[in-house]
Formats: C-alpha cells, structure tokens, sequence
C-alpha cells in the first residue's frame, strides 16, 4: 500500500509571503485613506485553502464604495496582486475584489449587519481593525 501526499495549496500568485502581506497591509492602507470604516484585515491562511487574507469594511455611500474599490484595485495591482475576480455593485450593497491571495469586501452598513462575516470567520486572527 502506498501512501499518497497530502494536496498542496494550489499556488495563486508568484509574490512571497511577506510580499502578500505587505499587499495586504497597503490596502487597508488605501481603504482608510478613502474614509472607509470598521475595516478589519483577517489572516485566514491557517482555516481557509483559497486565500491568505480577508479584508472586510464599511463605505457610507455608493460612491464611496465605488472610489474604494477602484483605489484599492490600483493599489493591490501596483503590490503585486492581479484581480481575478469583482463581483457585486455599490448599489447593491457589496461589492467583493478578489485578488486570489487576498480577498477584500465593501459593504454598506446594512448588508454588513446582514451578512456578519466577522462572525463567519472568527476563528481567523485579526491582524488590524481600524475603527
């Protein structure tokens, strides 16, 4: 009988760990730089096969949602880290930027309340929570 290897962690970018974090680090960064709130950076590298970090915050208004998004887009791209996926509108609530090593979510304070992903993923460790 032979024993098989375990799976490997599919690979998602070509940046180093710190080189992820530190991308991480930048937009929260940006985030808070374009006013967003209660933005908390979790590092769910040790409960979750698909990414390393999850940032999760508040935008007042659909514009402001909309201008978060696109600088931290520019942001994570100048880090490093290409889009893979965008998915949702300011208008509809929230809007997720996933970057493969780093997945960032924008909500309005009502789907935020609705969703509770802070609750979902509080076995992760909270790197950063900017009030």
């Amino acid at each position: 009988m032979t024993l098989k290897k375990p799976p490997t962690r599919p690979q998602r970018s070509l940046l180093a760990p710190e080189e992820i974090a530190a991308a991480a680090h930048r937009v929260v960064e940006v985030a808070s730089d374009k006013q967003a709130s209660d933005i908390i950076l979790l590092d769910v590298r040790d409960i979750a096969s698909f990414t390393d970090y999850m940032i999760i915050m508040s935008a007042g208004t659909p514009r402001q949602t909309n201008a978060v998004a696109d600088d931290i887009s520019t942001a994570a791209k100048a880090s490093g880290l290409a889009i893979h996926h965008r998915e949702g509108t300011a208008n509809s609530g929230w809007l997720l930027l996933d970057f493969g090593d780093v997945i960032v979510h924008v909500f309005d304070e009502e789907q935020r309340e609705h969703y509770r992903l802070e609750e979902l993923w509080e076995a992760a460790k909270t790197v950063v929570r900017l009030q």
